[in-house]
C-alpha cells in the first residue's frame, strides 16, 4: 500500500515538518516510488505512492480537487468506468483514480463513498470547513490510523508510524481482551488515544472533536432469491470472475498464492480463465507454493501440482525447512502490533518477491469465511423454527443427526433451539463461549469474554441467527484486516469483493451449505476451473509439529521470558497455565483452540519489546495486585 501521513496543529502553529519526514522515512520501503507533500502552514500532508497500475504513475498527490479540498488516495478505484460517466461534467483529462474519487467527493460530499468500490483509504482536508474526514472501504483492506493529542491530530495508514510521535503510550486492555479471544474492535489498537478508522465508515474531525459516522452496513432485510440452482451459480460465477478480473488491473506480474486448497485454486484457475479470453491484456500471474516436508501426512505438494498440471505452468515452490524456524520471539525491527511473527514463511516470500521484482498478489483469504466453510447447521435450522416450518425442520434434523457424528436428534434440537435465545443464555450453554484456562479470571470478566467469543456484533438477540452470524461474520473479517500487518507488495484479496460479499451474504444458507456440502454453490459452480483431485479435497495440513520443535530448540530462551511474565504480572494471564501449556506444546501436544495460545506466545515478548523501546508504559504492580493474581494462577 501507498503511505498516507498527517498532522493538524489545532492550536495555528505551524506544522513540524522535520516530524512529518521522519514517519515518512520511517515506511519508506512501503512507498519507494517517490515523496510529496502539502503544506498550510497548521495542516501538513505526505504521501509515498507504490505504483501497482499506469494510472497511478500519473497521479500526483496530496491531490488538490477543483473545490479546494486536498486529500490522499491509498487504494484501487474497481468501478472506474461506471463513475466516469457520471462525473463527466467535473472530470477533465485526469482520469487517475484520485482524481475520480476527488470529483466525486467534490460532487456527493460523504455519500460518494457509497459509490466506490474497491480496497481505499482515503484522507480529505477541507481548508475552508477546517475538516478532516478519514475514510476506509466497507471491509478495511486498506489501514488508516489517527491519533489525538491535546492541540495535535496525527493520521497515517502504519500504525507504526505512531511510535515516532515521542509519546508513551497506555495499553487499551480491550484490545488486548479482544486479541486474546477472537477479534480485537476494527476502531482499536494496542495503545490507549490511537484509534483507527473503523471499515465501512469515516471519521470527521474538527477542532479537536471527532464523530464517526456509517455510510456502508450490513441490511439483515436484503435477500437474493433467485428460482433455481443454476441461476445462483450463474450469478455466483460471474461475480466472482469480476472479483478477479478487477484485481488483475496492474501494469506489473502478478503473484498468486497457490496452497492446493479450494480458495487459492480458484483464484488462479479463473485467472487463467479471464487470461486466456483477454490474451495479451492482462499480466502473468504467476503462483507462489510454500510447503514442510517434515511435516507427517503433509499433502499439500500434491495438490499444488496438480493445479499446476491443469494450468501448464509451474510456479515457485518453497519447502519450509529451508528458511530457519517457524516463528520466533525476537523483535529485531519494531512491531506495531502483538503477534507471534512466523519467519519461514515471511523470509520465504521475501527470497522470491527480491528474486523477481512482484508488486501485486492474490489472496484466498477470506475464502472461508464468505463460503460457508464454518457454518453450522444449527443456524439455518433455527431459523426454521423460527418461521415454524416444523416438518422441514424435521427433515434437516435428522439428516444432520446422522452427519454430525451420529448425534441424536434432540440434542441437535437443543442445541438449535439456544440459537434463537438471547445471548445471557447463549453464553452459559455454549462451548465455544468457554474463556480459555490462561485467561486470568477477572481480566476475563470485565471484559465480557465470554459473550465476546459469541457475539460481537452487540445487535439485538431477537435478530433472526442466519443474520446475526452473517454480522458476527462480517464484523470479524472487518477486524482481521484492519490488524493485518503491512505488506511490501499490494496484496488483493478477490472473495472480499464487495460485489461478491453482499451476494454470498443475502442469499439462503442453502446455497452454501447442505447436509455433507459444504461451499455447496462455490464447488458447482467452479467445478470446471478445478483439477478433480482438488475439487474432492478434503484434508488440509498443518504445522504443529514446527511448533513443538522450535519450542524445544529454544526452551532455554523460552522460559527466561515467561517465567516472570509482564502479561502476567498487567493481569492479563495466569503463568502457571501458560507454562503448562508451553510444556504440552514441547512435549507435542498442542492444546485446545490452539490458533489462541499461539496469540499468547505472541504477546509476551511483544510486551516486553514495546516496553524496552518506551513505546508503551508498563506500570509496576501494586502488592493487592501481586496476591490477586499469585491467587489466580494458583486457582
Amino acid at each position: 500500500m501507498s503511505v498516507q501521513a498527517g498532522t493538524w496543529n489545532l492550536d495555528g502553529e505551524p506544522v513540524n515538518r522535520g516530524f512529518l519526514f521522519s514517519i515518512s522515512r520511517s515506511v519508506a520501503e512501503y512507498g519507494p516510488d517517490g515523496e510529496t507533500s502539502y503544506f498550510d502552514d497548521h495542516v501538513g500532508m505526505l504521501y509515498r505512492p507504490f505504483h501497482t497500475t499506469a494510472e497511478s504513475r500519473l497521479e500526483r498527490q496530496p491531490y488538490m480537487s477543483l473545490n479546494g479540498n486536498v486529500m490522499t488516495w491509498d487504494g484501487r478505484l474497481d468501478n472506474r468506468d461506471e463513475l466516469i460517466p457520471q462525473l463527466c461534467h467535473e472530470l477533465k483529462d485526469d482520469h487517475t483514480d484520485v482524481a475520480i474519487v476527488a470529483a466525486a467527493f467534490d460532487c456527493w460530499g460523504t455519500n460518494c463513498f457509497t459509490k466506490i468500490i474497491g480496497d481505499w483509504g482515503i484522507s480529505i482536508w477541507n481548508p475552508h470547513k477546517r475538516e478532516l474526514i478519514l475514510a476506509r472501504d466497507y471491509i478495511g483492506v486498506r489501514h488508516l490510523f489517527y491519533y489525538r493529542r491535546s492541540k495535535t491530530i496525527i493520521w497515517c495508514n502504519h500504525l507504526a508510524a505512531f511510535a515516532l510521535s515521542g509519546d508513551q503510550f497506555a495499553l487499551c486492555d480491550e484490545y488486548i481482551a479482544g486479541y486474546l479471544s477472537d477479534q480485537p474492535g476494527a476502531d482499536l489498537t494496542p495503545y490507549q488515544a490511537v484509534y483507527s478508522v473503523p471499515p465501512g465508515k469515516f471519521v470527521k474531525l474538527r477542532s479537536g472533536k471527532s464523530l464517526t459516522h456509517t455510510y456502508w452496513n450490513f441490511d439483515p432485510k436484503v435477500r437474493t432469491r433467485y428460482k433455481t440452482d443454476a441461476e445462483y451459480e450463474h450469478q455466483y460465477r460471474h461475480l466472482f470472475r469480476q472479483a478477479v478480473h478487477r484485481r488483475l488491473r496492474t501494469d506489473s506480474p502478478i503473484l498468486a498464492d497457490l496452497s492446493g486448497g479450494f480458495d487459492s485454486s480458484c483464484i488462479v484457475g479463473m485467472a487463467d480463465v479471464i487470461l486466456t479470453q483477454e490474451r495479451g491484456e492482462r499480466q502473468p500471474v504467476d503462483t507462489f507454493s510454500y510447503y514442510d516436508s517434515a511435516e507427517p501426512g503433509h499433502d499439500d505438494l500434491y495438490y499444488i501440482t496438480k493445479v499446476e498440471e491443469k494450468r501448464g505452468k509451474t510456479g515457485y515452490h518453497v519447502d519450509l525447512q529451508s528458511f530457519g524456524d517457524a516463528f520466533s520471539f525476537e523483535y529485531p525491527l519494531f512491531v506495531a502490533r502483538p503477534r507471534l511473527i512466523i519467519n519461514n514463511i515471511k523470509n520465504a516470500l521475501s527470497d522470491t518477491l527480491q528474486r523477481h521484482h512482484y508488486r501485486v498478489s492474490l489472496s484466498g483469504e477470506a475464502g472461508d469465511d464468505v463460503n460457508g466453510q464454518g457454518l453450522d447447521p444449527r443456524i439455518p435450522m433455527a431459523d426454521l423454527l423460527l418461521q415454524f416450518r416444523v416438518v422441514e425442520l424435521a427433515k434437516q434434523l435428522a439428516t444432520w443427526s446422522l452427519l454430525i457424528r451420529k448425534r441424536p436428534w434432540i440434542q441437535l434440537f437443543l442445541q438449535t433451539l439456544l440459537q434463537v435465545m438471547p445471548v445471557s443464555l447463549r453464553v452459559r450453554f455454549t462451548r465455544r463461549a468457554t474463556v480459555d484456562p490462561w485467561i486470568n479470571y477477572r481480566f476475563a470478566v470485565k471484559h465480557r469474554m465470554s459473550i465476546r467469543q459469541i457475539d460481537i456484533v452487540g445487535r439485538p438477540w431477537f435478530v433472526r441467527p442466519s443474520a446475526r452470524e452473517t454480522m458476527h461474520m462480517l464484523v470479524s473479517l472487518g477486524s482481521r484486516m484492519t490488524h493485518t500487518e503491512p505488506s511490501v507488495i499490494d496484496v488483493r484479496y478477490p472473495y472480499l469483493d464487495k460485489n461478491l460479499v453482499e451476494f454470498l451474504t443475502t442469499i439462503p444458507f442453502d446455497q452454501l451449505l447442505r447436509p455433507g456440502h459444504r461451499r455447496s454453490l462455490m464447488k458447482r459452480a467452479l467445478a470446471d476451473i478445478l483439477p478433480p483431485e482438488v475439487l474432492t479435497r478434503t484434508t488440509k495440513a498443518c504445522s504443529e509439529r514446527s511448533f513443538a520443535v522450535v519450542l524445544e530448540k529454544h526452551w532455554s530462551k523460552v522460559e527466561s521470558i515467561f517465567n516472570y511474565p509482564v502479561s502476567s504480572r498487567l493481569g492479563y494471564l495466569k503463568r502457571e497455565v501458560v507454562r503448562e501449556g508451553l510444556l504440552a506444546m514441547r512435549n507435542g501436544k498442542v492444546p485446545a483452540e490452539s490458533w489462541r495460545f499461539l496469540k499468547v506466545l505472541g504477546l509476551e515478548p511483544w510486551l516486553r519489546d514495546a516496553a524496552a523501546r518506551n513505546v508503551i508504559f508498563i506500570p509496576s504492580p501494586s502488592p493487592s495486585t501481586v496476591g490477586a493474581n499469585l491467587a489466580e494462577s494458583k486457582a
